[in-house]
Protein backbone atom coordinates (compact mmCIF):
# COMPACT_ATOMS: atom_id res chain seq x y z
CA UNK A 1 0.00 0.00 0.00
CA UNK A 2 0.98 3.88 -0.32
CA UNK A 3 2.31 5.03 2.39
CA UNK A 4 0.78 8.12 2.44
CA UNK A 5 -2.56 5.99 3.35
CA UNK A 6 -1.05 6.04 6.64
CA UNK A 7 -2.87 7.25 9.66
CA UNK A 8 0.12 9.25 11.49
CA UNK A 9 -1.00 10.71 14.61
CA UNK A 10 -1.09 14.21 15.38
CA UNK A 11 2.68 14.77 16.04
CA UNK A 12 3.39 12.99 12.57
CA UNK A 13 4.09 9.65 14.20
CA UNK A 14 2.80 5.67 13.75
CA UNK A 15 3.53 3.07 16.48
CA UNK A 16 5.88 -0.06 14.98
CA UNK A 17 6.17 -3.49 16.15
CA UNK A 18 8.83 -5.30 15.94
CA UNK A 19 8.83 -9.22 16.08
CA UNK A 20 11.27 -11.37 15.09
CA UNK A 21 10.44 -12.78 11.59
CA UNK A 22 11.79 -16.45 12.45
CA UNK A 23 9.90 -17.10 15.74
CA UNK A 24 6.90 -13.95 15.64
CA UNK A 25 8.16 -12.84 19.48
CA UNK A 26 7.18 -9.30 19.88
CA UNK A 27 10.90 -7.53 20.38
CA UNK A 28 9.73 -3.79 20.90
CA UNK A 29 7.62 -1.18 20.13
CA UNK A 30 9.05 2.53 19.24
CA UNK A 31 7.79 5.32 16.52
CA UNK A 32 8.36 5.79 13.06
CA UNK A 33 7.49 9.54 11.07
CA UNK A 34 7.29 9.38 7.38
CA UNK A 35 11.11 9.75 7.07
CA UNK A 36 12.30 7.20 9.00
CA UNK A 37 9.31 5.46 7.65
CA UNK A 38 10.89 5.75 4.41
CA UNK A 39 14.81 5.35 5.38
CA UNK A 40 14.10 1.85 6.81
CA UNK A 41 12.14 0.96 3.34
CA UNK A 42 15.27 2.74 1.22
CA UNK A 43 17.82 0.95 3.56
CA UNK A 44 16.10 -2.69 4.49
CA UNK A 45 17.16 -1.93 8.04
CA UNK A 46 14.71 -0.23 10.96
CA UNK A 47 15.07 3.79 11.47
CA UNK A 48 12.50 5.21 14.19
CA UNK A 49 11.75 8.90 14.85
CA UNK A 50 13.44 9.09 18.34
CA UNK A 51 10.57 11.30 20.56
CA UNK A 52 12.74 12.18 23.52
CA UNK A 53 15.81 13.81 21.46
CA UNK A 54 13.32 14.72 18.37
CA UNK A 55 15.70 12.86 15.63
CA UNK A 56 15.69 9.63 13.72
CA UNK A 57 17.28 6.75 15.02
CA UNK A 58 18.55 3.62 13.60
CA UNK A 59 18.45 0.97 15.56
CA UNK A 60 21.54 -0.54 16.38
CA UNK A 61 23.79 2.86 14.58
CA UNK A 62 25.91 2.43 18.11
CA UNK A 63 25.15 -0.63 19.65
CA UNK A 64 25.58 -2.36 16.28
CA UNK A 65 22.17 -4.65 17.21
CA UNK A 66 21.19 -3.54 13.89
CA UNK A 67 17.20 -5.09 12.58
CA UNK A 68 17.21 -6.31 9.19
CA UNK A 69 13.84 -6.13 7.43
CA UNK A 70 12.00 -8.64 6.45
CA UNK A 71 7.99 -7.50 5.81
CA UNK A 72 6.31 -4.52 7.56
CA UNK A 73 2.50 -4.24 7.03
CA UNK A 74 -0.43 -2.47 8.52
CA UNK A 75 -3.25 -3.32 10.82
CA UNK A 76 -6.96 -2.58 9.31
CA UNK A 77 -6.98 0.55 10.25
CA UNK A 78 -3.62 1.41 8.47
CA UNK A 79 -2.60 3.12 11.92
CA UNK A 80 -0.26 0.86 12.65
CA UNK A 81 2.58 -0.89 11.58
CA UNK A 82 3.97 -4.80 12.10
CA UNK A 83 7.59 -5.03 11.46
CA UNK A 84 9.21 -8.22 11.13
CA UNK A 85 13.05 -8.46 11.11
CA UNK A 86 15.83 -10.35 11.17
CA UNK A 87 18.03 -9.28 14.69
CA UNK A 88 21.53 -9.36 15.12
CA UNK A 89 21.09 -8.38 18.59
CA UNK A 90 18.91 -7.88 21.22
CA UNK A 91 15.97 -5.62 20.77
CA UNK A 92 16.06 -3.95 24.36
CA UNK A 93 18.67 -1.49 25.57
CA UNK A 94 18.74 -3.51 28.65
CA UNK A 95 20.31 -6.01 26.98
CA UNK A 96 17.45 -8.23 27.24
CA UNK A 97 15.97 -10.10 23.58
CA UNK A 98 12.69 -8.22 24.13
CA UNK A 99 11.67 -5.53 25.91
CA UNK A 100 8.98 -7.39 26.80
CA UNK A 101 9.97 -9.11 30.35
CA UNK A 102 8.63 -7.45 32.95
CA UNK A 103 5.12 -10.19 33.88
CA UNK A 104 2.54 -8.25 35.55
CA UNK A 105 0.95 -10.14 38.44
CA UNK A 106 -2.09 -12.85 37.40
CA UNK A 107 -0.17 -15.37 36.06
CA UNK A 108 -1.83 -18.17 36.75
CA UNK A 109 -5.00 -16.82 35.38
CA UNK A 110 -2.90 -17.32 32.15
CA UNK A 111 -1.86 -20.91 33.28
CA UNK A 112 -4.41 -22.45 30.55
CA UNK A 113 -2.34 -21.28 27.69
CA UNK A 114 0.03 -24.20 28.60
CA UNK A 115 -2.49 -26.40 29.30
CA UNK A 116 -3.72 -26.23 26.00
CA UNK A 117 -1.26 -29.46 24.41
CA UNK A 118 -2.44 -28.18 20.84
CA UNK A 119 -0.71 -24.91 21.67
CA UNK A 120 2.24 -26.80 23.07
CA UNK A 121 5.71 -26.45 21.38
CA UNK A 122 9.41 -26.54 22.17
CA UNK A 123 8.77 -22.49 22.42
CA UNK A 124 6.66 -22.76 24.88
CA UNK A 125 8.41 -25.04 26.84
CA UNK A 126 11.35 -22.52 27.12
CA UNK A 127 9.83 -19.96 27.82
CA UNK A 128 7.86 -22.09 31.03
CA UNK A 129 11.62 -22.80 32.02
CA UNK A 130 13.01 -19.15 31.64
CA UNK A 131 9.47 -18.28 33.82
CA UNK A 132 10.53 -20.61 36.48
CA UNK A 133 14.26 -19.08 36.90
CA UNK A 134 12.78 -15.53 37.13
CA UNK A 135 10.23 -16.52 39.44
CA UNK A 136 10.97 -19.57 41.21
CA UNK A 137 8.40 -21.74 42.20
CA UNK A 138 8.82 -24.04 45.64
CA UNK A 139 8.74 -27.40 44.92
CA UNK A 140 9.13 -27.47 41.62
CA UNK A 141 12.11 -29.24 39.60
CA UNK A 142 13.57 -26.77 37.14
CA UNK A 143 13.39 -24.44 40.31
CA UNK A 144 15.28 -27.31 42.41
CA UNK A 145 18.03 -27.04 39.41
CA UNK A 146 18.40 -23.50 39.04
CA UNK A 147 19.26 -23.39 42.73
CA UNK A 148 21.80 -26.21 42.62
CA UNK A 149 24.01 -24.97 39.44
CA UNK A 150 25.12 -25.53 36.45
CA UNK A 151 27.20 -28.32 37.21
CA UNK A 152 23.90 -30.39 38.68
CA UNK A 153 22.36 -29.16 35.14
CA UNK A 154 25.77 -30.66 33.13
CA UNK A 155 25.73 -33.69 35.49
CA UNK A 156 21.72 -34.42 34.61
CA UNK A 157 22.51 -33.80 30.87
CA UNK A 158 25.11 -36.62 30.89
CA UNK A 159 22.35 -39.04 32.74
CA UNK A 160 19.85 -38.39 30.34
CA UNK A 161 22.11 -38.61 27.35
CA UNK A 162 23.20 -42.15 28.63
CA UNK A 163 19.52 -42.98 29.23
CA UNK A 164 18.77 -41.71 25.73
CA UNK A 165 21.95 -44.39 23.88
CA UNK A 166 20.48 -47.10 26.36
CA UNK A 167 17.08 -47.09 25.03
CA UNK A 168 18.04 -46.31 21.28
CA UNK A 169 20.09 -49.77 21.82
CA UNK A 170 17.60 -51.38 23.09
CA UNK A 171 15.41 -50.35 19.88
CA UNK A 172 12.48 -49.83 22.11
CA UNK A 173 10.68 -46.80 20.35
CA UNK A 174 8.40 -45.13 23.20
CA UNK A 175 10.71 -45.24 25.66
CA UNK A 176 13.41 -43.80 23.42
CA UNK A 177 10.81 -40.75 22.70
CA UNK A 178 10.76 -40.61 26.39
CA UNK A 179 14.31 -40.58 26.82
CA UNK A 180 14.89 -37.61 24.82
CA UNK A 181 12.29 -35.63 26.22
CA UNK A 182 13.72 -35.88 29.72
CA UNK A 183 17.18 -34.80 27.26
CA UNK A 184 15.76 -31.83 25.66
CA UNK A 185 14.21 -30.34 28.74
CA UNK A 186 17.81 -30.71 30.45
CA UNK A 187 19.18 -28.97 27.46
CA UNK A 188 16.81 -26.19 27.35
CA UNK A 189 17.31 -25.37 31.33
CA UNK A 190 21.57 -25.04 30.58
CA UNK A 191 20.38 -23.06 27.85
CA UNK A 192 18.70 -20.81 30.18
CA UNK A 193 21.01 -20.90 32.75
CA UNK A 194 23.57 -19.54 29.65
CA UNK A 195 21.05 -17.30 28.21
CA UNK A 196 20.93 -18.97 25.19
CA UNK A 197 17.69 -18.49 22.99
CA UNK A 198 16.34 -21.46 20.74
CA UNK A 199 16.76 -19.25 17.60
CA UNK A 200 20.32 -18.86 18.44
CA UNK A 201 20.47 -22.85 17.90
CA UNK A 202 18.28 -22.55 14.44
CA UNK A 203 20.45 -19.91 13.82
CA UNK A 204 23.32 -22.20 13.97
CA UNK A 205 21.70 -24.94 12.01
CA UNK A 206 20.38 -23.31 9.62
CA UNK A 207 24.38 -21.54 8.58
CA UNK A 208 25.60 -25.28 8.05
CA UNK A 209 22.90 -25.68 5.65
CA UNK A 210 23.52 -22.37 3.33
Amino acid sequence: MNICELKFDENGLIPAIVADARTSEVLMLAYMNEESLRTSIDEGKTCFWSRSRSELWRKGETSGNVQRIKSISTDCDKDTLLVFVETSGPACHTGARTCFFNELPGGETFQTAYDDAESFTLTTLYNIIKDRKTNPKPGSYTTYLFEKGKDKILKKIGEESTEVIIAGKSDDKAETIYEIADLVYHVMVLMTQMGIEPQDIVKELESRYE
